[in-house]
């Protein structure tokens, strides 16, 4: 069983995500564990400051080292207390490296994720170079804090966890498991506002159907995610095609 634990500046906010949904309902019958963790708690500001201005000049606070290393320290204590090994830090910075399905895959297997949510203008770059192990970033954009980036690291790890979703079924056909973009889904009714399932989903013939979602997988990413298709193996990206038959 996985123990994940988030350091922030907004605890309740991480709880009432992790809360909820299927996340939330593995997390009730002990799946896995989680910790929330208030930054802020660590501080010896008696005005409960963990913030200040940034050597150099420039607009905004920045994140002190201490709270955050006084935080870790007491994550990683438990740890310790509980015989288990250490866990692996990763710190939510837009300075990370880009965040994949081939990386959840990885946290995925290990017993103890911490991760570090940076919030104002960022961290002191030396509780960085203390700590952590890696940097994530979900991508190139800028969000207000790490929490939701953080939560979405969360959410991709534990439903990989086995118990969590009903079967592995329930995430190996998902994009970018395979390195694919899913297939289009489907549901009733048959025809919504003139417009029809596609008749294969309709026919009852199983080969044809896994045939049909493989070639609209291998399409999308083709046209949506080229540099994915890129990477495919040529056995998927390019199938040989089916010899006709002979004519007696």
């Amino acid at each position: 069983m996985i123990t994940i634990d988030i350091a922030t500046l907004f605890p309740e906010m991480c709880e009432a995500v992790m809360d909820t949904s299927i996340i939330g309902r593995a997390r009730r019958e002990g799946k896995y564990l989680l910790r929330c963790h208030n930054i802020r708690a660590y501080t010896t500001s008696h005005q409960g400051r963990v913030d200040d201005y940034t050597y150099g000049g420039g607009h905004g606070m920045v994140m002190q080292a201490d709270p955050i290393a006084r935080c870790l320290d007491a994550t990683l204590q438990l740890y310790a207390d509980a015989g288990a090994p250490r866990p692996r830090i990763c710190f939510m910075t837009p300075a990370g490296a880009p965040y994949s399905q081939e990386k959840a895959k990885a946290l995925a297997a290990l017993q103890g994720l911490v991760l570090v949510c940076g919030h104002y203008e960022g961290m002191d770059q030396r509780v960085i170079d203390a700590y952590a192990d890696e940097e994530i970033s979900l991508g190139d954009f800028v969000l207000s804090g790490g929490e939701l980036a953080a939560l979405a690291v969360a959410d991709s790890v534990l439903r990989l966890q086995p118990g969590v979703l009903k079967s592995p079924e329930g995430y190996e056909g998902e994009s970018f498991y395979t390195g694919l973009l899913e297939y289009p889904q489907y549901t009733r009714p048959d025809v919504w506002r003139g417009m029809a399932v596609p008749p294969v989903l309709l026919s009852g013939h199983a080969a044809n159907i896994d045939a049909w979602r493989m070639g609209m997988a291998v399409r999308r990413t083709r046209q949506r995610r080229p540099d994915l298709y890129k990477a495919l193996p040529p056995e998927i990206a390019s199938p040989p095609a089916k010899k006709p038959k002979k004519k007696k």
